[in-house]
């Protein structure tokens, strides 16, 4: 697998990664209003670009294809981590994650910190993130559930 950084002419592969991983892996955990108002059916690219342009943004090449993709702030906020459906379980989220933890530790960050969703709880947990909260986030007005979930490095 190929990790790279993020660029402009990702966007569309990425909005789509998103949505079909949200749709596709998440539906198990999540109710039919909850996945709509998560991932709408059409997505706004321009938002996407807007908040890929801020922050580490990385994503994992398998085939040509953008396999998953993850976002880090300055302050150690993983934003998102999303790995197309395609590709589960072969890896990726994992090397997305060692990769921006290895450039945490060089930029003197020593915790990472996330909001997960109930389907991705077991993968943070499997890498060392500790449940700080449970709480309620709101999409579009609907509410779900997620993990305030962090790790020391």
């Amino acid at each position: 697998m190929l990790i790279r950084t993020y660029r402009a002419e990702d966007v569309h592969q990425i909005v789509e990664l998103f949505r079909r991983s949200v749709r596709e892996l998440a539906s198990r955990d999540y109710t039919p209003e909850q996945i709509a108002a998560w991932a709408p059916e059409t997505p706004e690219p321009p938002a996407w670009s807007s908040r890929l342009t801020s922050g580490l943004v990385i994503v994992g090449e398998i085939e040509a294809r953008i396999a998953g993709f993850a976002r880090l702030e300055a302050n150690g906020h993983l934003d998102l981590l999303y790995v197309h459906p395609d590709f589960k379980r072969r890896g990726v989220a994992s090397k997305l994650c060692e990769v921006l933890e290895g450039r945490a530790r060089r930029n003197g960050i020593s915790r990472l910190f996330t909001e997960s969703s109930i389907s991705a709880k077991p993968f943070f947990e499997r890498r060392g993130f500790r449940l700080t909260r449970e709480q309620e986030a709101f999409s579009q007005g609907v509410k779900m559930p997620n993990f305030c979930m962090e790790r020391m490095l």
